[in-house]
């Protein structure tokens, strides 16, 4: 189940500072880190989803590989950023 609007105006408007900078990284990342836990939810419940366990596998590898690219660029937002959104790194 995709984001609604209103869920992704207010994730933007939070990490990548106005609704209209949806580039953000910080914006892609919070947004990522909402859908994956919406499908890890969804997946507690259906287990035998392969599909959808794919497609959060490469969600998890794009927020990786986002978080790598923060992180080599501006660390201060980065950790920042890993403790609002409470990530573990």
């Amino acid at each position: 189940m995709p984001l609604t609007k209103e869920q992704n105006t207010k994730i933007f408007t939070e990490f990548g500072g106005k609704t209209t900078n949806t580039g953000s990284i910080e914006g892609q990342i919070a947004q990522l880190t909402q859908r994956i836990s919406q499908i890890s939810s969804h997946l507690q419940q259906n287990k035998k989803d392969f599909s959808t366990h794919r497609g959060l596998m490469q969600l998890v590898g794009k927020r990786k590989r986002l978080l790598n690219y923060l992180q080599k660029h501006d660390l201060t937002g980065y950790r920042q950023l890993i403790e609002k959104l409470g990530l573990r790194k």
